[in-house]
């Protein structure tokens, strides 16, 4: 299964991912991802961003929004068909471009201020490439942000079993109903491929993604084999508003669903 076939997955995918995300529906981003990683990022505004693995441009329409100058990509033309078509509605002078993160050909060296990623680099095989392309075309000092899925409490899966994750069951003996009672961890340091299913009630249609998982210390030898330096760190937490509204996410609480990473080139 190699890249041409994760890209007919998200290319599969699109319509469905165009509803969820602009309906609404995608609660952990909204009310938890974004929040957190919006944070780390700070004022944007006037700056030169790349936005890594843009999909339907979400994000890359926030940024600029808020005054920053974006270019995003993605693999996956049939995203970024629907990217364009949102820009030639709300024209907000975004660049985008079907572009590979391993190989961003058509960029030049030391082009931007920053570079963001928001909850895609644990779906590109060749991460390290990725990295370098990143320092590439970063500016000296420039910010490399991205958010990914927390590598320590991913719910893994092998031949179909569920080996890590939340475990359930009755809080006591008077207790009817099931509750998460604790989360469990296993094979942390095991590489491997995971197929994502996207099967929530919340989707127009189910899907199936690939994701990689890798230990925070392989992101970080990455990061510093580049020459970034990592210089900020924050994991997730769901907002006073998404509590209220979705249940659901107060097990994020408990555990963190996602960490936000900060590197600065410095070399």
């Amino acid at each position: 299964m190699g890249k041409d076939h994760i890209r007919k997955q998200w290319d599969s995918a699109t319509e469905a991912w165009v509803d969820f995300v602009r309906s609404g529906k995608d609660y952990f981003r909204d009310e938890m991802n974004n929040p957190t990683m919006f944070d780390l990022l700070g004022d944007i505004g006037t700056m030169r961003i790349l936005d890594l693995g843009c999909g339907e441009g979400h994000n890359s329409r926030i940024m600029a929004q808020k005054g920053a100058h974006v270019t995003g990509v993605d693999f996956s033309k049939r995203m970024i068909s629907r990217a364009l078509e949102q820009e030639k509605n709300e024209k907000l002078g975004i660049d985008y471009r079907v572009l590979d993160a391993t190989h961003l050909r058509t960029l030049k060296n030391r082009t931007f201020d920053m570079v963001t990623c928001f909850m895609a680099l644990q779906d590109i095989e060749n991460y390290q490439d990725t990295i370098k392309e990143t320092y590439r075309v970063l500016r000296k000092h420039g910010r490399f942000v991205f958010s990914i899925p927390h590598p320590c409490f991913e719910v893994r899966i092998r031949g179909g079993k569920i080996i890590g994750g939340w475990k359930y069951g009755k809080a006591s003996r008077n207790k009817s109903t099931k509750t998460a009672l604790y989360y469990t961890v296993d094979k942390y340091f095991d590489k491997r491929r995971d197929i994502v299913p996207w099967n929530m009630k919340r989707l127009i249609k189910h899907f199936k993604t690939t994701a990689f998982h890798r230990t925070l210390t392989e992101y970080a030898d990455a990061l510093y084999d580049a020459g970034f330096l990592v210089s900020r760190l924050k994991e997730s937490k769901p907002t006073k508003k998404g509590l209220a509204q979705y249940p659901k996410l107060k097990l994020c609480l408990r555990i963190p669903h996602a960490i936000v990473i900060e590197a600065v080139k410095v070399r």
